[in-house]
């Protein structure tokens, strides 16, 4: 388990920023905010997805924008709007928006390496 310090904030950047300490979860495609974290903020869900559980339980959860910054970087990524008990976790989507990915050997945060752009071939129109 990989624990990473972040602040999140709106979307649009206005009001305080609230940190939270995310569980990173390379498994998981969405970030997941708690329920008094994204109320601070006053998100509001934007559509709706369904989530599979480890047990087989499909659950239903809004989803939101937000701006995360974390190692210092900064993105906007979507996050689900958790609910009750649903803990902070950090998914891959938020990971790759950030330019971070999680190193498996050593379970740390870091840069993500960025291949080169290649040039497409020229297109030859045939006569």
């Amino acid at each position: 388990m990989t624990a990473v310090l972040g602040k999140v904030r709106r979307p649009d950047g206005r009001g305080h920023p609230v940190q939270v300490d995310f569980l990173v979860d390379s498994g998981a495609l969405y970030s997941v905010l708690p329920e008094k974290v994204w109320r601070m903020l006053k998100l509001r869900a934007t559509r709706t997805a369904k989530f599979g559980l480890a047990d087989g339980t499909v659950i239903g959860r809004g989803v939101s924008e937000c701006r995360f910054e974390i190692g210092g970087q900064a993105a906007v990524s979507p996050a689900v709007l958790g609910e009750g008990d649903d803990g902070p976790l950090l998914g891959a989507v938020t990971l790759e928006t950030l330019g971070l990915m999680l190193n498996p050997l050593t379970r740390e945060l870091a840069p993500m390496r960025v291949l080169p752009l290649m040039r497409a071939p020229e297109l030859h129109e045939r006569a």
